[in-house]
């Protein structure tokens, strides 16, 4: 089965900016491009969010979700309590749209964390307290275990919300039922994966979009006929399980208090991962990957700022309170959800390997940091342009094989700038690079030593470079030309004479409008070859005139155009010896 989250390799290169933003860094690099690395992966859709091009895509689930309503005689919509800031003002519509889809039924995942919340104020009230960390994040579970192993005895003994709320909803109506979840969260996709059948199918609010607009099903304008039936209850206060502190909110002992010492929430992965790693003795840890909770998932359209998303779902809940037949949780399933935890969901909790990072010693990173470019410290700048925060911690990727050499800006400009520099020098042609204000980016000792005399000595590298930012009028006279170039289509070629010499000057574009490039060849040597061709047309025209003499009244017009012909070659190729420029361009086609 397809990952929650893969790479569309076609349009991935020489990015990083999803290795960058990874908080746990699981991307590796292969070929310029950034795959994901599932054994590393929290699936927190973080790398989604941040890819410019699209091309970190969430597995589709939409055809699993319609082979389920077709196989199934009974399917219900389990749909996360974010739907109301997703489908703000629509939250009865929405209802009314998923049964349209073909739901037999909808339900609240609120439903289940309900009961979550009861069964750990049941273990508080037993035992004194609940120092636990909250499972009711997938992303968050599966960073402590790969990540943080030492915690993983600190889990919450329950289930997610959403996993109780599927066996709950088995447990009322049976086994053969099928349940679809709808909310805000990449990792459920995981969760699904992990333990089939709660849910079945996991959708983000994304997926649901893209399938009303499929079934052409349009909120603003759906059939209000439709009863807003919700089973087994309307969810009540649980509801605010979706935002920060929403889950201590819920429980029995903590709401309602302005301070409480024994129960903390954390959002966003920033303040999570420290958190985790130093969880406090004694005390139940809300755990939120999202910053800001749920409502900020990234299956999410993320309409509207972060404040308003959050009023929304507090408005809401504020007027359903007010309602009556809420649902108050389920005394005897919250105690069989406490004591048999992961055992609710006919099966044991999968094991999540822990990540365990090679440790290398100073010898092998120093070699992988050549590798990099990095000959000192001095090198190591820690630019953090390839995605880690440090070179070494590049280094060490390298030696994983979660990194390439080609990685590191530095390496790769310092490799390009060695490149052009070899072949300035050994092209035989003089080369000019000029940047749009017409000053000289970039030249070889060739092209210097066309218009200027230096000393040898001082046209090595350090003193060719002195020659940056100098306008190339200093050099050549027809300075205009350069500037023509640079918005010219194809840029075109001249001949010219200089100190007794035939150049032809080949102009080029590198960057489109901001660099332009001259290549000047000598092109004397090969028309003094042809002066052979002017001797001999000079005998010729010797011998033909005196035999014209002799048979003019033969020849006719015809000796005089052999004449011209001939002279016009002498003409055409002649290489004048005196060593004086003319400038006066000639365009070549």
């Amino acid at each position: 089965m397809q990952h929650p989250i893969y790479t569309e390799i076609s349009n991935c290169r020489d990015c990083y900016k999803c290795l960058r933003s990874c908080p746990v860094k699981a991307i590796q690099i292969k070929d310029a491009r950034a795959l994901i690395v599932p054994e590393r992966c929290t699936w927190c859709g973080t790398c989604v969010d941040a890819c410019p091009n699209n091309v970190k895509q969430l597995r589709n689930d939409i055809d699993n979700a319609n082979l389920l309503l077709k196989t199934r005689s009974k399917v219900i919509a389990s749909i996360a309590p974010s739907f109301v800031s997703e489908f703000d003002g629509y939250a009865d519509n929405l209802i009314r749209a998923l049964y349209r889809l073909g739901f037999t039924a909808v339900s609240e995942t609120a439903i289940g964390a309900t009961i979550v919340s009861r069964a750990l104020d049941i273990y508080a009230e037993e035992h004194g307290s609940a120092p636990f960390i909250s499972t009711a994040c997938p992303s968050v579970v599966e960073l402590v275990n790969k990540y943080i192993p030492e915690q993983v005895k600190n889990l919450a003994p329950v289930p997610s919300p959403l996993q109780t709320h599927c066996a709950y909803l088995r447990e009322l109506y049976g086994n053969d039922i099928g349940i679809v979840f709808i909310g805000p969260c990449i990792a459920k996709k995981k969760e699904a994966d992990l333990h089939p059948g709660y849910p079945n199918v996991a959708l983000t609010f994304l997926e649901l979009r893209q399938w009303l607009e499929e079934e052409n099903i349009q909120l603003d304008t759906i059939d209000t006929g439709i009863a807003v039936d919700l089973v087994p209850a309307r969810a009540g206060k649980a509801t605010v399980y979706p935002i920060e502190n929403g889950q201590i909110e819920t429980s029995g002992l903590w709401m309602n208090r302005f301070l409480e010492s024994d129960a903390i929430s954390a959002s966003g992965i920033d303040q999570l991962r420290p958190s985790l790693s130093n969880a406090i003795d004694g005390t139940f840890l809300e755990a939120l990957n999202c910053s800001g909770g749920c409502i900020n998932g990234p299956g999410t359209t993320r309409t509207g700022s972060l404040l308003s998303r959050k009023k929304a779902l507090t408005d809401y809940v504020i007027a359903r309170l007010d309602e009556e037949n809420l649902f108050e949780g389920d005394e005897a399933f919250s105690r069989k959800v406490l004591e048999e935890g992961y055992g609710i969901l006919m099966g044991s909790n999968p094991v999540i390997k822990p990540v365990e990072d090679k440790e290398y010693t100073d010898e092998e990173i120093e070699r992988a940091l050549l590798r990099l470019g990095k000959h000192g410290r001095e090198d190591e700048l820690n630019c953090g342009g390839c995605g880690y925060q440090t070179c070494r911690d590049t280094a060490k990727a390298l030696l994983a094989g979660l990194a390439e050499p080609e990685m590191c800006v530095t390496k790769m400009r310092k490799e390009a700038e060695s490149k052009v520099d070899i072949l300035l020098s050994t092209i035989p042609s003089g080369v000019v690079i000029v940047d749009s204000e017409l000053n000289i980016a970039d030249c070889n000792k060739r092209f210097v030593d066309i218009f200027e005399d230096y000393p040898e000595s001082f046209l090595d590298a350090e003193g060719l470079k002195s020659f940056r930012g100098t306008p190339i009028s200093a050099f050549v006279p027809w300075a205009e030309k350069f500037s023509d170039q640079f918005y010219m289509s194809k840029p075109a070629q001249y001949r010219f004479k200089h100190r007794g010499k035939v150049m032809r000057v080949t102009f080029f574009l590198v960057e489109n409008k901001r660099l332009l490039g001259a290549l000047f060849d000598d092109i004397t040597t090969p028309t003094v070859r042809r002066e052979a061709v002017v001797n001999k047309a000079e005998d010729v025209i010797i011998k033909s005139l005196s035999t014209v003499q002799q048979i003019a009244s033969l020849l006719g017009e015809n000796a005089a155009e052999t004449e011209i012909v001939l002279n016009s070659i002498i003409e055409e190729f002649n290489v004048q010896s005196d060593t004086s420029s003319d400038y006066g361009l000639i365009e070549e086609n």
